[in-house]
């Protein structure tokens, strides 16, 4: 099922998409059977397989009702009216669906609404919420260090460990964990697999070397794969080294090779699309621009001061990221970062994907971001997320930093968009297209988000020198 995914591009039947989008979750699974006994054509039947997974997983990424979001806003928002909660829903600023004709919000609204709007961050009944902005302030002097230097190195040693829910346990049978590492190419150097260990009874074990697999160097997601019996309250983790060597480039557009090479340039179905919206956007925004550098450029400064950012629902839930967001103007890193490689590649510009971690000193989190190939350059980076970021604060030498450069404190584990694992899972991920939280199944289903918990740490990160 999992190479099924491309069939999204198959539209939704209309009365099954009106069940969907009026949150009548349960007869559109039934409505969903029936079509599937009927004789319809291949393509068809794998896009309406793919549906129920889809719809089974929507409803529970919405807890709040409309009365939970108001009073949840009024526990943490100083003097907040409903009214606002009104122009929110109306903006599309609160990520909602209907369930059986109701509205409901996400789980993270809040914390979405308190990273985006600023006026929501001045009046927080506990401060403490707020961005303090030192993450900012040390890319500023990362940044500064890096134009003057030519660049930065970092070392760093992280350790991820995965945890099951109590009520995901299932002892005695056998479970698959795959936990991402670095894949060693483009900016990553010296990786090195230090431990592979499973916690029982709070102990942890080295795990034997028949218990664990891990993926080729340059595999395009890269995994370590625990795969064992599980035992109440098991944990299973990893703890590996690698350095990061960022060249700091300034490209300019009369360097720029009147030859370019040819790759990187195709659709990838259903994401990377080139849809004739997505078509009509892109000449909008390139115009009659045909250097190739400065292509890439007007689309990056058009994403980062027209997106939002947003948290989102789940990737799989979403049947086609790139044209959702230039079609809402909100997303989140990822959703981001597809615009910007779909609307290269639809204007001649090769792009692809690069994800991990952002991991710096005192946290790691899950991030996404793109490459562009630029000759005589070679491949450049564009972090429309931070650049976005920089765009909305006012801070425009850190947005052009992000257009060609990148900061040191990143772990890509994914290299291309969209990829399987090696060993394959035998059952869909819950994110079919990336990887930074890890992936876990038993011998008959996976566990979905909210059954198991990854944690990433950041146990040495520091400046090293940096290798040209």
């Amino acid at each position: 099922m999992y190479s099924d995914v491309e069939y999204l591009y198959v539209p939704l039947p209309e009365d099954i998409a009106k069940l969907k989008w009026h949150g009548d979750f349960e007869r559109a699974v039934k409505v969903i059977d029936r079509r599937l006994e009927k004789d319809i054509p291949q393509a068809l039947k794998k896009r309406l397989l793919y549906e129920k997974e889809i719809l089974s997983r929507i409803p529970e990424e919405y807890p709040y009702t409309w009365e939970d979001a108001l009073a949840l806003l009024q526990a943490h928002v100083k003097d907040f009216q409903e009214e606002e909660l009104e122009e929110l829903w109306e903006e599309n600023g609160a990520e909602w669906i209907y369930r059986n004709g109701k509205i409901f919000f996400k789980d993270d609204f809040l914390s979405n609404l308190i990273k985006t709007r600023p006026w929501i961050g001045e009046r927080l009944i506990n401060p403490e919420e707020k961005d303090s902005g030192e993450d900012k302030r040390m890319l500023d002097t990362v940044i500064e260090k890096m134009e003057l230097q030519g660049g930065m190195a970092c070392r760093f040693s992280i350790c991820s460990t995965m945890k099951l829910a109590p009520e995901a346990e299932r002892p005695g049978e056998m479970i698959s964990v795959y936990l991402p590492v670095p894949v060693e190419y483009a900016q990553v150097r010296n990786f090195r697999l230090l431990s592979v260990t499973i916690g029982e009874n709070g102990k942890e074990r080295p795990a034997a070397k028949e218990e664990y697999t891990l993926s080729p160097p340059q595999y395009p997601q890269r995994t370590v794969c625990i795969r064992t019996i599980h035992r109440p309250g098991q944990t299973y983790s990893i703890e590996y080294t690698y350095e990061t060597h960022m060249q700091y480039v300034k490209p300019r557009a009369e360097e720029v090779s009147p030859s370019q090479p040819g790759f990187y340039l195709e659709e990838q179905l259903p994401h990377i699309r080139f849809t004739p919206y997505l078509k009509a956007v892109t000449e909008e925004v390139v115009g009659t621009e045909q250097n190739p550098l400065l292509k890439a450029k007007r689309i990056y400064d058009y994403i980062t001061s027209h997106m939002m950012y947003s948290f989102v629902r789940n990737y799989i839930t979403v049947t086609d990221i790139a044209e959702y967001g230039a079609s809402c103007w909100k997303g989140d890193c990822g959703f981001q970062a597809l615009l910007f490689i779909t609307m290269c590649r639809i204007a001649g510009v090769p792009a692809r994907w690069q994800s991990g971690l952002y991991a710096r000193p005192f946290s790691a989190g899950c991030h996404d971001w793109a490459q562009f190939y630029i000759a005589p350059y070679g491949w450049l980076y564009a972090d429309c997320s931070f650049g976005g970021s920089a765009y909305r604060a006012g801070a425009q030498k850190r947005r052009e930093f992000y257009f060609g450069n990148l900061d040191p404190f990143r772990m890509p584990a994914v290299s291309q968009f969209q990829q399987p694992f090696f060993p394959p899972m035998k059952y869909v991920r819950n994110d079919p297209y990336d990887n930074q939280r890890g992936e876990a199944e038993y011998e008959d289903r996976s566990l979905r988000y909210g059954e198991y918990e990854t944690l990433h740490t950041v146990k040495v990160c520091r400046e090293i020198e940096l290798q040209q």
